[in-house]
C-alpha cells in the first residue's frame, strides 16, 4: 500500500467530518471539533461537556463529575481523527485502535459547562503504530495527561 500523508495545515475538522472519519456514535462520541490539526503531528480536540450527557446520571449524582476514562477516549478519538487525517486516501477501509495508555493523570474535576481541549501530539509512528502524547486542558488548565498508543488495522 503506498501511504499518501497530508502535509496541509488543516484549520478545523466539524463533527460531520469527523462523523466520516471515525466509528464512534452517541453516547461514545467524545470531540466535536478538530483544530489546530498538523496531519503527521498534532491537533486539538474540542469537546463540550453538557449535563445532558448519560454518564452523568451514575457518575455521580448530585456532583457530575466527567469519568476520567472518558476523558483518556477522548484523548484517543482526537488522535484517530488526526491518524485517518493524515492517511487521507490510504485510510480508507481502516480503524483506529487503541492500544496502551500510560502516565494517565487527572489534575482536576471535568463538571458539565466545561470545554475541554484535548491537545495531541504524536510522538513516534512505526508501520501501523503510532505513539501519542495528549494533554487537556480546560479554562487553560491542565485536567488530565497521558501517554498512548493505537494501531491501524484493516
Amino acid at each position: 500500500m503506498t501511504e499518501n500523508i497530508s502535509s496541509d495545515t488543516v484549520e478545523s475538522i466539524d463533527i460531520l467530518g469527523i462523523l466520516e472519519m471515525i466509528p464512534h456514535r452517541y453516547p461514545l462520541l467524545l470531540v466535536d471539533r478538530l483544530i489546530n490539526i498538523v496531519p503527521g503531528k498534532s491537533a486539538t480536540g474540542i469537546k463540550n461537556v453538557t449535563m445532558n450527557e448519560p454518564q452523568f446520571q451514575g457518575h455521580f449524582p448530585g456532583r457530575p463529575i466527567m469519568p476520567g476514562v472518558m476523558i483518556v477516549e477522548s484523548m484517543a478519538q482526537t488522535a484517530g481523527v488526526l491518524v485517518i487525517k493524515t492517511l487521507g486516501a490510504d485510510s480508507q477501509g481502516r480503524h483506529v485502535l487503541f492500544m496502551s495508555i500510560d502516565n494517565a493523570r487527572f489534575r482536576r474535576p471535568v463538571t458539565p459547562g466545561d470545554t475541554m481541549h484535548v491537545e495531541v501530539t504524536v510522538k513516534q509512528r512505526r508501520g501501523d503504530v503510532w505513539r501519542f502524547s495528549g494533554v487537556v486542558k480546560v479554562d487553560g488548565k491542565k485536567v488530565s495527561e497521558a501517554d498512548f498508543s493505537a494501531m491501524i488495522v484493516d
